[in-house]
């Protein structure tokens, strides 16, 4: 298997030259912010329906910048989807396809050798940091966040611990680091509010010098556990009793506890409420400290999320109507596992209140920061700048086609061109294979498959399909 994936990385390796961009680089490249949320569906937050949650701080992000109403996460579940923001790799070409698990802690690393969307900012001259989950290799393996274009780490480097908001310890560059009161047993420090405090601190480092700032935010993805403060009393005030979730054996803290698991929550509905609302506090406090520092003109913030909403640990993503007008959740290739809310600001350079309709996804995040840095992007990559679009400057170029594949629970795969969507599930046995195809400008929550009516289509999407991707000897979606 070794032989094979140094052939595999070889061939990515091959088409990785650079080229030039359209566009002339900016007399005075931005500060970025990329803020990820973890498992937040399209319909949690205020200015996209929820009724429930309140969002307030990122409500006012999306009026002040523009929202993208077509915009595709890399993956339906955790790392993939960072994958393929990470390299400008669909799931069918990026090396991580998968959450494949390394014991005791961590998952299958990144190698190392590939140009990523951190590595283009370095080159450029940034600070880059990275605070929050990462899921793509452990310190001292080709996958740490040091390894890949990042200055600074400061969190969950493995994404099966970041089940859990008390964790004993969370990773600084590489260095394990004790929570105060935490054991596993006793909960005392809630660990994403340690990494906010440290992302503002990176800001405040790093005020008089171009910076990049990944957030990858860890809830509100299972378990279910929000500090007993005025925002979770808000949400129990709002909701009265609950029917409580009760975690399996091993799922509560103390001497039993499995770390992959999600303990009990009395009050669910208002934990879940109270975790989203929690990320818009964060949102708040970022926007807060680049108006406190100065920044704000010359700074521009990204807020999206992975995935679609997950239903773990308790978590109801009907009950808050979760996806929106979507079908699906979290490990589903329909919308509601992969299309996402995106809100991008940039005061005086992105128009305010404006909306794009533009098909977009994760891997375009390379390419877009290239141009805007000046830097070259790598050949090969399936992402397109979104340049154009955020400025209103010059033709938006746009994708022929955009795919994924999911390699658990039988194997899925889908495809969208134009307004066409094909969705494959149990790949990896022919004789279970579904074929469906959805006509997502006329039923955007894929309610009627039109595949029997429409077999040449379906051919032709098919074939498409089977070009999008190649083989990888650590991600084979094909074997069991």
């Amino acid at each position: 298997m070794k032989h094979c994936l140094v052939i595999f990385l070889a061939l990515v390796l091959f088409s990785f030259q650079g080229k030039n961009q359209s566009e002339a680089p900016l007399k005075s490249p931005p500060n970025v912010i990329f803020i990820l949320a973890d498992d937040l569906g399209y319909g949690d937050l205020g200015f996209l329906g929820q009724q429930y949650i309140e969002t307030p701080n990122i409500d006012r992000l999306a009026a002040e910048g523009m929202v993208f109403t077509n915009h595709y996460s890399g993956a339906t579940v955790c790392a993939p989807s960072r994958s393929a923001f990470m390299t400008g790799l669909h799931t069918g070409h990026t090396p991580i396809r998968g959450n494949s698990e390394v014991q005791p802690e961590g998952q299958y690393p990144m190698p190392d050798t590939l140009m990523t969307i951190s590595k283009v900012f370095q080159k450029a001259g940034y600070v880059t940091g990275a605070f929050g989950k990462w899921g793509l290799g452990m310190n001292e393996t080709t996958g740490d966040p040091l390894n890949q274009g990042f200055g600074e780490f400061y969190g969950y480097l493995c994404q099966r611990y970041a089940h859990r908001y008390y964790p004993a310890y969370l990773w600084q560059n590489g260095v394990q680091v004790n929570l105060p009161g935490n054991d596993w047993t006793n909960k005392v420090t809630y660990a994403p509010d340690l990494i906010q405090k440290e992302s503002l601190a990176f800001i405040e480092k790093n005020k008089d010098m171009p910076f990049f700032l990944f957030m990858p935010i860890v809830t509100p993805h299972a378990e279910l556990a929000a500090p007993d403060d005025g925002l979770f009393q808000k949400y129990r005030n709002k909701f009265g009793e609950e029917k409580p979730h009760l975690a399996p054996p091993g799922g509560d803290y103390g001497p039993e506890m499995k770390i992959p698991g999600y303990q009990s929550e009395p009050y669910p509905h208002a934990a879940f409420a109270a975790m989203v609302e929690r990320i818009d506090r964060y949102v708040g406090e970022v926007v807060s400290k680049l108006e406190e520092l100065g920044l704000s003109e010359n700074t521009l913030i990204v807020f999206t999320s992975d995935n679609g909403a997950h239903r773990e640990g308790g978590a109801d993503p009907d009950f808050f109507d979760s996806n929106g007008p979507f079908r699906g959740y979290k490990r589903d290739l329909y919308e509601g596992g992969i299309h996402v809310p995106l809100v991008v600001k940039w005061p005086g350079k992105i128009k305010a209140n404006s909306s794009s309709d533009h098909v977009s996804a994760f891997w375009d995040w390379l390419p877009t920061f290239a141009e805007l840095l000046g830097e070259k992007s790598p050949d090969g990559i399936d992402g397109i700048s979104l340049v154009p679009t955020l400025l209103g400057k010059g033709n938006q170029a746009e994708h022929e086609t955009l795919y994924w594949e999911f390699h658990e629970l039988g194997g899925r795969q889908a495809l969208r061109k134009g307004d066409w969507k094909l969705v494959k599930y149990q790949v990896k046995d022919s004789s279970k294979t579904s074929v469906e195809l959805f006509d997502l400008k006329n039923d955007p929550g894929e309610l009627t498959d039109l595949a029997a009516q429409n077999p040449q289509i379906v051919e032709e999407l098919e074939v498409l399909l089977e070009k999008s991707r190649w083989s990888n000897p650590v991600f084979n979606l094909f074997e069991n």
